[in-house]
């Protein structure tokens, strides 16, 4: 049974930093892009970040750039987020994805029937 858990979520003042974990288990994860999402109330789930299957291309959302870094474990079944300088608006439920792909270096577009997380609450006070 594959499964995808993040931890790393909690409280934190604008300006501070956090580093989300997403542990992945049940199958190899070698073949899978990964990326981050993430969910605040009333709005839309929205694309955070994302690296392609061997690691070697990142892609990120601009409202996060150069504030934020996804990375992979040396094991290949972990993903981190790593996030800096945190604003009031980063505020949400992060999510953990993965999606099998085909090509070592393209970023594919991850949807629903893809195996996702079970979300860790991240919020900045101002």
């Amino acid at each position: 049974q594959v499964q995808l858990v993040e931890s790393g979520g909690g409280l934190v003042q604008a300006g501070g930093s956090l580093r989300l974990s997403c542990a992945a288990s049940g199958r190899t994860f070698s073949s899978y892009a990964m990326g981050w999402f993430r969910q605040a109330p009333g709005k839309e789930r929205e694309f955070v970040a994302a690296f392609s299957r061997n690691g070697g291309n990142t892609y990120y959302t601009d409202s996060v750039k150069g504030r934020f870094t996804i990375s992979r474990g040396n094991a290949k079944n972990t993903v981190y987020l790593q996030m800096n300088s945190l604003k009031p608006e980063d505020t949400a439920v992060y999510y953990c994805a993965a999606r099998y792909s085909s090509s070592s270096y393209a970023i594919p577009a991850f949807s629903d029937d893809d195996y996702w997380g079970q979300g860790t609450q991240v919020t900045v006070s101002s």
